[in-house]
Parts: C-alpha cells; sequence; structure tokens
C-alpha cells in the first residue's frame, strides 16, 4: 500500500542539556546535507535534557530550510489552548516551517487540568482527541466568536482564535495502540512510529486500522503521511544493504518519511550522501509517477465552493493557492475596504503562471474573476463571493536597471511604500498616491494622484512600457512603439484589457522635500475650502496639498486636516510655500519637517486587509473651488450622510500632458473630490447635489457601479476608442469586474 507521499528524510536528536551547542550543530548540519525534517525529543523529566519546545524555537533561528518538530510532545504537560499559540507563532516566525507531533505522554503522570493522576489508555485518547480539536480551533480564524469547548479533560470558555499559522501546520501522532490509531485515522495528519518497537506485521496492521477510521470519518487515507523513526543499528552495513531494507517499507507499507535516530554526525553524512538518495532512485524506478501534489485534509475540502475545479489546478499553481478551508484564507478573503468569501485565490509568482492563473479562470467562465495587486483599491473589486481571485502580489519585484536614465522595472505586486525605499538611496522617487500599503499594479493602470502630481504628473504618466498577458493568455510588451493602442488604453483603464506583469517608469529625480501636516479648525467649513483652493491654485508647481475635512462630532466643530509636501530641499522656501496654506483657517496643529519622500510613504500597516461590508463612495473633478461649489460641500459634510471628504490637488504638470494622449483624460481639473458614507441611497442622493459643479470621477475612488459612471469616466471619444480596443483585445469581456468597458460591436481593429 502506498499513499502517493513524496519521499522526505528527517533525523531524530537527543535534546541533550550536557553539550546544547552538540545538538545544534547536528541540526544545522542536517539542513545542509539536504535532510527535509529534524526532530526533537520532548522527555522534560529526563534531567539532562533540553526542553524541547525552547530547543526547536532556538533552531528555527538557526535554520532556514528545514521542517522542524518535537518528536513527539508530551500533551499532557502542555496546555493546548496554550501550545496552539506557541505552535502558530513559532510556525510564523519560521517562515511556516512547523509541524505539531503529539503524543500521550506514556511515560509521566497527566496534570494539570487532568486532575494531577494517570489517565487510562481510553482517558488519553479522549484527552488527546478534545486537545486536537481545541488546537485547531485556535488556528481557525475564520470560525465564528471564540473558542468554547467542555470537554471531560479540557475546558475552555471564550478563548480568542489565532494567531493562524503561517500554513496549514501538520499535526502528527505518535501512537501505537488500536484506540489510537483509530483516533489518529480520525483527526491527525501523520503516524509517527518506531521500527524497533513494532512487531512484524504491526505496520500493516496499524495501516489498516487507521485506513478504516479515516473512511468511516469521510476522510482519504492518503492525506495521513506515514512516518517511521529508525536507528543505526537497524540500518547497520553498506548503504545498499540500507535500500533494501528500507525499500519494502515504502512500496508496501506507505512510509512516506524515514526519520534517522542519531546524534552521531558521521551517520548523519553517511545516510545523506550513501542512502537517501540511493532509496528515491529505487522508489521512483518502483513507483513511477506515483507522488501526485499533497491532498488536502477533508476539513478544508469540506469548504470549497461549488462550480470549481480545484483539483484541475496546475501543478505549479496549486502549491501557493488558498482555499477557502487554508488557514491563511483569512488573510487574503478581503481586501483594505472590502469583505470578501472567495472560492479560490491563486497566487502566481511568474509571468507564466499568471497565463496559467488566466487559462484556469477562463475555464470558469460563470464564476467572477478578480484581479489583485496590493488589495487596497477602492473601486477595484480584488475579492468576490465564491469566484476566482488572481493575486500578483508575489510579484513584487523593484529593480533600478539603469539609474542615469531613471529607468526602472517594477513588479505589480509590490508597494509603493518599498519603491519609494528602493528608489530614494538612487536620489529618485515616482508619485503614487497618498498610502505606501497600494499595490503598484491597480494604481498604475488607473492614474496615481500623488503628493508630487502637480511637479511631476500622474503616476501613469512616467510609464514607459508594460509587459502584460492578454485575455488569450498571449504575453505582449506595449510601449509608444509596441502595440501604441494597447499601451494609451492600460494607462487609464488597464484593469478591462490584461494583467500587467512589469511596469517599466521613468522615475524622477527627487531630494529631501518639505512634508507639512496642518490641522484646522473647519467650523466655516465652506470658508475654508475656498481660501483653501485659491491658495493652492496660486501656489507654485512645486506645491501639492490634499485636504481631509471630517463632519462636526459630539458637539465637536469640523475639522479639516491639510497634507503637503514641497517638492524642494530648501527651508525658506518650503516655509515660504506653506504660508498661505497656513493662512486658510484657525490652525488647532501643525507639523513642517525636511525629510525624504520614501519616509512620507512609510505609512502602511503590515497587518492583512480584514476589510468588512462595501465601502460606498463617490468621486468627481472640479476646475476651481468656487463659493458655491464650497457652500454645497458644506452641506454634504454636515447633513450627516458622509463620514469623509477629501480634496486632492492636481493642475500643474498633469495637464501639461494632451487630454487625448491616454485614457485617462480629465486633464484640466485642478482638483479631485472624494467622499465616502455607509448608506448608498443617502451618498448618492447628497452627491447629486454637487452634480453642477463638479465633472467626471477617477476610477480608483468611485465604487458606484451602474453604467452610467462609465460616460462620467471617460469622455464619448475616450470610451468610443476602448470599446474598440475592447473588442480587439477581450471580445469575450474575461476583465468585467471593475469598471467594465464592454467590447464594441460595430467595430473591431485589428489586433496591434
Amino acid at each position: 500500500m502506498h499513499y502517493g507521499h513524496a519521499l522526505t528524510f528527517g533525523t531524530f536528536l537527543t535534546p541533550s542539556a550536557r553539550d546544547p551547542g552538540q545538538v545544534v550543530s547536528l541540526a544545522t548540519r542536517a539542513e545542509e546535507l539536504g535532510f527535509d525534517l529534524v526532530t526533537i525529543q520532548d522527555h522534560p523529566y529526563q534531567p539532562a535534557h533540553l526542553d524541547a519546545w525552547t530547543l526547536l524555537t532556538w533552531l528555527a533561528g538557526r535554520t532556514r530550510r528545514v521542517t522542524l518538530a518535537p518528536g513527539v510532545l508530551n500533551l499532557p504537560l502542555r496546555a493546548p489552548a496554550v501550545l496552539a499559540g506557541a505552535a502558530a507563532s513559532l510556525d510564523r516566525l519560521s517562515g511556516g516551517r512547523l509541524a505539531l507531533a503529539l503524543g500521550a505522554g506514556a511515560f509521566w503522570k497527566a496534570i494539570g487540568a487532568m486532575g494531577g493522576r494517570t489517565l487510562s489508555p481510553g482517558e488519553s485518547v479522549a484527552a488527546l482527541s478534545e486537545a486536537i480539536d481545541l488546537i485547531r480551533a485556535r488556528w481557525d480564524v475564520t470560525g465564528e466568536g471564540p473558542v468554547r469547548l467542555h470537554g471531560e479533560h479540557y475546558h475552555v470558555d471564550g478563548a480568542a482564535r489565532g494567531p493562524a499559522p503561517a500554513h496549514d501546520v501538520p499535526l502528527w501522532l505518535g501512537a501505537a495502540k488500536p484506540r489510537m490509531l483509530r483516533l489518529l485515522g480520525e483527526k491527525a495528519d501523520g503516524w509517527v512510529v518506531t521500527h524497533q518497537l513494532l512487531r512484524p506485521g504491526q505496520l500493516a496492521q496499524g495501516n489498516r486500522r487507521i485506513d478504516e477510521a479515516a473512511v468511516a470519518a469521510g476522510r482519504d487515507p492518503r492525506e495521513i503521511r506515514r512516518l517511521l523513526n529508525v536507528s543505526g543499528d537497524f540500518l547497520g552495513g553498506p548503504g545498499e544493504k540500507w535500500v533494501e531494507e528500507l525499500l519494502p517499507l515504502v512500496v508496501d507499507d506507505g512510509v512516506g518519511t524515514f526519520i534517522l535516530m542519531t546524534d552521531d554526525a558521521e551517520t548523519l553524512e553517511r545516510f545523506a550522501g550513501e542512502v537517501a538518495p540511493a532509496l528515491r532512485e529505487a522508489v521512483e524506478r518502483e513507483l513511477p509517477g506515483a507522488f501526485p501534489r499533497p491532498l488536502r485534509r477533508a476539513a478544508v475540502r469540506a469548504r470549497r465552493r461549488e462550480g470549481i475545479a480545484y483539483d484541475d489546478l496546475p501543478e505549479t499553481l496549486a502549491e501557493t493557492a488558498i482555499e477557502p478551508g487554508d488557514v491563511g484564507y483569512a488573510e487574503v478573503r478581503s481586501t483594505y475596504l472590502r469583505g470578501g468569501a472567495p472560492g479560490l485565490v491563486l497566487r502566481p509568482g511568474t509571468e507564466e503562471e499568471v497565463a496559467e492563473a488566466l487559462a484556469f479562470a477562463r475555464a470558469h467562465p460563470h464564476l467572477p474573476l478578480s484581479l489583485r495587486s496590493g488589495g487596497h483599491g477602492i473601486s477595484g473589486r480584488s475579492t468576490n463571493d465564491g469566484g476566482i481571485v488572481l493575486d500578483v502580489s508575489r510579484l513584487d519585484s523593484i529593480d533600478v536597471v539603469d539609474p542615469a536614465r531613471r529607468r526602472v522595472h517594477i513588479g505589480p505586486g509590490a508597494r509603493w511604500m518599498d519603491v519609494a525605499a528602493a528608489l530614494a538611496p538612487h536620489g529618485l522617487a515616482l508619485t503614487s498616491g497618498d498610502y505606501g500599503g497600494v499595490g503598484v499594479g491597480g494604481l498604475a493602470t488607473a492614474g496615481g494622484l500623488g503628493f508630487l502630481a502637480r511637479e511631476h504628473g500622474l503616476t501613469i504618466d512616467h510609464l514607459r512600457a508594460v509587459r502584460m498577458v492578454l485575455a488569450d493568455g498571449s504575453v505582449v510588451r506595449a510601449s509608444d512603439h509596441e502595440n501604441p493602442d494597447l499601451f494609451w488604453a492600460v494607462r487609464g483603464a488597464g484593469a478591462n484589457f490584461g494583467i500587467v506583469t512589469s511596469f517599466e517608469f521613468e522615475a524622477d529625480e527627487v531630494g529631501d522635500v518639505g512634508w507639512a501636516q496642518l490641522v484646522f479648525d473647519a467650523s466655516d467649513t465652506a470658508g475654508l475650502l475656498h481660501r483653501w483652493g485659491a491658495a493652492q491654485e496660486a501656489a507654485p508647481r512645486d506645491v501639492t496639498s490634499f485636504l481631509l475635512v471630517s463632519p462636526p462630532r459630539r458637539g465637536r466643530p469640523p475639522m479639516a486636516h491639510l497634507m503637503a509636501m514641497v517638492d524642494t530641499a530648501d527651508p525658506e522656501t518650503i516655509l515660504d510655500r506653506l504660508r498661505p496654506l497656513a493662512e486658510i483657517g484657525p490652525l488647532y496643529d501643525q507639523s513642517v519637517v525636511l525629510t525624504s519622500y520614501a519616509s512620507v510613504m512609510a505609512n502602511a500597516s503590515p497587518d492583512a486587509h480584514d476589510g468588512r461590508g462595501e465601502p460606498v463612495t463617490r468621486s468627481a473633478f472640479a476646475e476651481h473651488i468656487t463659493p458655491e461649489f464650497a457652500a454645497d460641500a458644506e452641506r454634504l459634510i454636515r447633513g450627516g450622510a458622509v463620514y469623509f471628504f477629501q480634496i486632492r490637488s492636481v493642475g500643474g504638470a498633469v495637464a501639461d500632458v494632451p487630454p487625448d494622449a491616454t485614457a485617462y483624460a480629465h486633464r484640466s481639473a485642478n482638483f479631485s473630490v472624494t467622499t465616502f458614507g455607509v448608506d448608498r441611497r443617502r451618498v448618492d442622493a447628497a452627491w447629486d447635489r454637487l452634480a453642477e459643479h463638479v465633472d467626471g470621477l477617477y476610477l480608483s475612488f468611485e465604487t458606484d457601479t451602474r453604467p452610467e459612471r462609465l460616460a462620467d469616466a471617460f469622455p464619448p471619444a475616450t470610451l468610443r476608442r476602448l470599446r474598440e480596443l475592447k473588442a480587439a483585445y477581450d471580445p469575450d469581456n474575461v476583465f468585467r469586474d471593475n469598471f467594465n468597458i464592454t467590447p464594441s460591436t460595430t467595430k473591431e481593429p485589428t489586433h496591434a
């Protein structure tokens, strides 16, 4: 019986307290020799032993690749609820390299919740079963509410869920007795047993018990890895003899992992050099093609969504894909502001894998397809319910290929704070919104209204070429000279035309900048808005400011927060530029510093996105902040329908680009206006009263998905050209999730 597990090798080390450096040296040497696993005995009643968990933590910091596991952990001495948090923490710290092997503690009296007495075999099984449930419940951060368990041996009432491990930590059991083997088949991921302690035929008998219990529990026996501890005494003799002895254990008894029990470096080296490679070759000869991708646990498969052919995923995508039952799902299901429950998140790491992921998505035309780079986008969906998310966050390279020509290649999954940090040593920068956590892919295909916009233009104005995967899976390069129509469309409407896998930018020379944050009393909201608009329009191009006005709350007046960047390192010039802005209203607080652009953009949280619900926003452009606009904006802010109102200054260098040069056509506007609320109907009704003062909209800030918003986003000639190009590049409308431009039915130009 073979279970389809690729053959791996580990070592079983004694945690000797007499020479701690020796066990650490053996573990690191095992990694160097190519071993896959290092296990540590957990016998705390041995006075000459180091604590296994402490040692594993130390080894996690001294190794980089090898999986670490206790062999096995004495569960009665480890409170499961606490152990779950410790294991998840170590797994995250080690980069997903922990396996948790548990045992009933045969040589130790049960203590704590177990009443300080030795448990019967049946009680030990029940206690271990409860512990497994408790550990997995704490790891399941997608579960509702706190963890509660009222068992015979463990009582937990309201334990917090999390932290989640970095990967689906396998739970192995050290077991030999029938009841323990049945529990293993029902709930565990691996069987750890020592060959010397087995009677002839006991391995096959144990497999049968495990398999029967697994099937009865609705599981596939192939979910359970079989790990066998072997010692030098058992092996003995030349390497060929070892292979001859071990091969039947793989072929006939399904062993997937051999763990060498030794504290001798020479034995480790001999096993790694003579036995492991020869045994792998022998197994491949005996069982050619018998190692399919690892099988996800039944509990994970049970959470799969209907209509997705999960088992058809290409091998290159399966390892990094995340399903609803996976431990990493909570970190990828939602975006910065929007909650979601996708059926599958694909995370390609290469351009070829992007094409494979897209092909898989195209085989599911009935499902939503969402594209994600940083997952911050307000308008960009980036998630869905039951569909596929194609997440390019792993394509996050940042390469300054030619500092003299200021040429930079950036992957779509890079975040702008990391881009700014990478460019800063070269004296370069790219304007890029106001939040460093935004992904490059979404912003650099929509526009890019940042703190350097008036001086240096939009982000897309610095784009010189892209590589992208089109709807049919082909890969093209687009620039002013290659596929120029596509390059035109990508700059302002890129989400409709393909998946950009690499951006080539020409960065700007930017040194230190002036950075100001001013807080105003906005009781005279209309007056403050009008005065700020006038001061900003009159300011030189090296000044770009954003104004955020919050409504009155709990008896406090409206507040205005102004953020301004002055693109110069001269303190006197900075203060001179800021003075008119500081005089627009009564100041509550002020901060002005000379700093780097990178430090301003280093403002993002490292936490995973955990958005809830649906953001409700409206967006538009304004030529000027007139008194009439300011008065209606004050009524909007004070009316209770919105909680966030921001105006960003544009104009300047943005307006130097002809409106038909890119799909972003609103070049003459001096201001971009955005508001947030919680009720779509109320927000729309309040926003409509501003309609006579504004025009157009910025795709990245608009969540109203009604078709007429396309006419706001793109002037008639621009939209007509986009529809014609859509018919050429995406006639089946594969990319339809974000401000969908439907293909034209009247003209289909030749594919450039």
